[in-house]
């Protein structure tokens, strides 16, 4: 039998190696692989930042434990859950009838959790001399029946209005609480001009270059250099500006419940982690990013 020189054999046999290794610690991992140490969360954009902060700090402490954290709003969250790809799905809007009808079909029992709360500032450019409008003059700019702001106290200057995608679930949420003032027989829409802007940040953006916008966002990414509009919740009652104290009072207009959802009750790492969420040491993440804890 011919030998293999030298050269060639130490090359294969340290190629041989290599892979051995290799399939080695793609099966062995407890960090990246073992469902067992492995979270995945998906869904809210108004969410993602606060689920980033979370896991972060919880894996500084569990280092045993891996949590994947991406957005791509409510809608993608709660399609996940559905469709059993996902572990935990944010949502800021509840889980719908016809999506729960869904998950049970493909064998999954969504079950709700309540992480935190959430004020939905309406915002304007600083050179806006708007301060105050009532939930209904809200509606009506959103609605399109307004379409100047000297319609509503401000100067002749045509309103632009900005929303989030549909799949948002901020965008739901607004929708149904802001537009439609909660009413279920109500079908007023988003005027057909309204711009849908795919985050937060483009909002924001949007409402910093343009004077002539107007906007909405989760509290907690309003960032100092925009104004908030104080909210009455309707004409002749008192415009109140979003806050916690105010969320938590009940006094501010367009407050909402912040969510998780798993399949069927957790346990395991799922259930220990929604339990450090709800902790006093995970609620004061929320008071830091702008957003309201969880009542308890």
């Amino acid at each position: 039998m011919k030998r293999i020189p030298p050269p060639f054999f130490l090359t294969f046999l340290l190629l041989a190696l290599s892979l051995l290794t290799s399939c080695g610690s793609s099966n062995s991992s407890p960090d990246s692989s073992s469902p067992t140490n492995y979270i995945e969360n998906k869904g809210s954009d108004t969410i993602v930042n606060l689920a980033l902060a979370w896991a972060e700090k919880y894996q500084g402490e569990h280092p045993d434990v891996r949590i994947s954290v991406t957005g791509g709003g409510s809608g993608t969250g709660i399609a996940a859950l559905v469709n059993g790809t996902v572990d935990l799905a944010n949502a800021s809007r509840k889980i719908k009838d016809e999506e729960t009808s869904e998950a049970q079909a493909n064998g999954v029992t969504p079950v709700e959790h309540i992480i935190a709360r959430d004020a939905i500032a309406v915002i304007v450019n600083p050179n806006n001399p708007v301060n105050e409008l009532t939930l209904q003059q809200i509606s009506d700019i959103y609605s399109g029946k307004y379409t100047n702001w000297q319609e509503v106290g401000g100067e002749d200057r045509p309103i632009v209005r900005l929303s989030r995608e549909t799949n948002s679930g901020t965008h739901v949420y607004f929708l149904e609480t802001v537009l439609r003032l909660g009413s279920k027989e109500d079908k007023t829409l988003f005027s057909t001009n309204t711009l849908l802007l795919p985050s937060s940040e483009g909002i924001i953006s949007e409402v910093r270059d343009n004077p002539n916008a107007i906007g909405y966002d989760g509290l907690g990414y309003v960032p100092k250099d925009l104004k908030m509009i104080a909210i009455a919740k309707e004409a002749g009652g008192e415009y109140v500006l979003p806050s916690i104290a105010t969320v938590n009072d009940k006094t501010y207009a367009i407050a909402r419940d912040l969510y998780m959802y798993t399949n069927g009750e957790p346990a395991g790492i799922i259930k220990d982690y929604l339990d450090w969420i709800l902790s006093d040491e995970a609620q004061v993440i929320v008071a830091e990013l702008g957003f309201v804890p969880a009542i308890k």
